[in-house]
């Protein structure tokens, strides 16, 4: 078996304004490529019809949130449409030590604040193909109240203006499109060299292939 090392796993951002599909889009991937897990967010929002307390999100109070933020266990937070947000950060070394690549299903802020600390995390922003549509989508779901789709309508324009921060871009508009693209992505960054040369540890020996000769 190659050795593991703490490059055997890859991190996978993935940004969107509310309503965009990225979690359609995300679980949709989570369901054809194996050896990728989803992240699971701490929140302080309510849970939506349908959630669960540990499979959508931790769901937690504002005072164990603030509790977890100051003793530094968060590799990430937010604050998002008055509820906070946070990742947990031995969580994610675990899964990338031990090989599993992981994907953290954030919002723009988030992703700024991972990058800083983990270079090499593959940033992804879904765009949805228009400001009608992405209404539309908002309104289709209907897990908010006109209010709260109002607020997320006027949040979406902040939001996308941070995508040029983003390495990927994918615009969903044909769903079956978006997710092949998005695999795409995935397959390709299993193949940086850093990745292979962890998970073939055995081979690259066998080779002599050395980072420095790359």
């Amino acid at each position: 078996m190659p050795q593991v090392n703490k490059h055997a796993g890859s991190l996978f951002i993935v940004a969107a304004p509310s309503g965009a599909g990225k979690s359609s889009l995300v679980n949709a991937l989570l369901a054809k490529e194996s050896g990728i897990r989803l992240s699971i967010s701490f929140t302080t929002r309510e849970p939506r019809p349908g959630e669960e307390n540990g499979r959508e999100y931790h769901f937690i109070s504002v005072g164990d949130f603030l509790e977890r933020q100051r003793h530094g266990d968060f590799l990430e937070f937010a604050e998002v449409h008055g509820n906070y947000y946070g990742t947990s950060r031995t969580q994610i070394a675990e899964y990338m030590r031990a090989g599993t690549d992981v994907l953290l299903e954030i919002d723009w802020q988030g992703a700024l604040q991972v990058k800083k600390q983990f270079p090499d995390a593959v940033s992804i922003f879904i765009l949805p193909p228009s400001i009608d549509a992405l209404e539309q989508r908002l309104n289709k779901r209907g897990q908010d109240s006109q209010q709260v789709i109002t607020r997320r309508l006027l949040a979406a324009g902040g939001e996308i203006a941070h995508a040029p921060e983003f390495e990927y871009v994918i615009i969903n508009q044909e769903f079956a499109l978006a997710l092949s693209e998005l695999t795409a992505v995935v397959q390709a960054t299993r193949c940086r060299f850093n990745q292979q040369a962890a998970r073939s540890s055995s081979l690259f020996a066998q080779f002599g292939i050395h980072a420095n000769t790359i």
